[in-house]
């Protein structure tokens, strides 16, 4: 067993996203492990933009996915810790007792106290209500996506290329696409421009109504909003006294336990992993599936080295026959090599098959 963790025998795992599912399923080779999520599915985030376009499907079954290791999935929601009692209690009432708890219960659309967003805005993570509050439309309208980074355009992009009735608007406080290099963003800003969808930038949302967002730069009709502009971690971490940053996200160590209860390691977007070289992680998909293989072989006693990463590529889905695979550093930071088209769409496609290969 390695001497840099404590894995005990009790090993009860919060969350069954990309990283909470890949430490579960690596400690869960000669251990047993209980997993809490609520999901009986897999909750396939990066795929939500197809969902709610109506594309989607039914994504496997986490008992599919868990099968041959020693997990048992327990299908609640944990709404308290007590890192002091080594016990977490869930919402069906059952207290389950841990010697080592991974924590991994990702992060939560964040509304920045926008008035009326909770109300008239609907959040890219239920996407299914996206897609059922379109097909019962009485006519196309105009739709609005609130958020210009990834999430946003793959979300805009793949609504108005299924749904070329409806008006698609995407709304940015800064640039869309701004993280990519310039002739990343010149190739989103084409596909938006041939799907015709209309680009709002440096415009702030103020307020949601029903009629569309209010913003910095003036009122945006619409008759759908969709919330895509930024996440938050969830709170639970910080209600319980893990130390956390100025975001929320539980500060570890570089073996990815929390800095002030080393018996829980914090994973995934719930975690700010700072690596050296790179600075801290953002969230997503790239990071947290690395972070929950890691965790999974500590546990499991497959390493004792301290975690690395480095990052390789972004990508992005721009409907069903474009996409752009943007080159970056190791930090993270922009290179001008770009992939488009045909290429981009297949690098993106495989990519999204690699991750649901690593959680099978």
């Amino acid at each position: 067993m390695s001497s840099t963790t404590s894995t005990g025998k009790r090993i009860v795992v919060l969350g069954a996203g990309y990283a909470g599912l890949t430490a579960a399923k690596g400690a869960g080779r000669h251990r047993t492990v209980t997993l809490v999520a609520p999901e009986e599915r897999l909750l396939h985030r990066i795929r939500q933009h197809e969902t709610a376009a109506g594309r989607g499907r039914d994504w496997p079954a986490i008992g599919e996915l868990a099968r041959g290791r020693r997990i048992q999935h327990h299908r609640a929601r944990a709404v308290e810790l007590d890192p002091a009692g080594h016990e977490v209690v869930l919402d069906d009432g059952t207290t389950l007792g841990y010697d080592t708890l991974v924590y991994a219960l990702g992060s939560r659309t964040a509304w920045h106290g926008v008035p009326g967003a909770v109300e008239h805005a609907h959040p890219v993570e239920r996407a299914a209500e996206v897609r059922r509050l379109i097909r019962e439309a009485d006519r196309p309208g105009t739709l609005a996506v609130v958020g210009g980074g990834a999430t946003g355009i793959e979300l805009a992009t793949e609504l108005a290329e299924a749904h070329p009735g409806w008006r698609v608007r995407i709304v940015a406080a800064g640039q869309v696409g701004g993280i990519y290099s310039p002739k990343g963003r010149a190739h989103v800003r084409r596909v938006l421009d041939r799907l015709g969808v209309a680009v709002h930038e440096n415009a702030t949302v103020t307020e949601v109504t029903p009629d569309g967002p209010r913003t910095t730069a003036g009122p945006i009709e619409a008759d759908l909003t969709v919330w895509a502009a930024s996440m938050e971690p969830h709170p639970l971490a910080a209600e319980a006294g893990l130390a956390v940053d100025e975001r929320g996200r539980a500060l570890v160590d570089d073996h990815l336990r929390s800095v002030s209860h080393p018996d829980v390691h914090v994973v995934g977007d719930a975690a700010a992993v700072t690596v050296p070289g790179v600075g801290t992680l953002r969230m997503g998909c790239a990071t947290a599936l690395p972070q929950g293989q890691y965790v999974g072989k500590l546990l499991d006693g497959r390493t004792s080295k301290p975690f690395s990463f480095r990052y390789v590529v972004q990508c992005l889905s721009l409907g069903r026959r474009d996409g752009l695979l943007q080159l970056v550093h190791p930090d993270d930071s922009m290179k001008p090599t770009v992939f488009t088209g045909t290429a981009g769409r297949l690098a993106k496609a495989g990519i999204v098959t690699v991750v649901l290969g690593a959680l099978k």
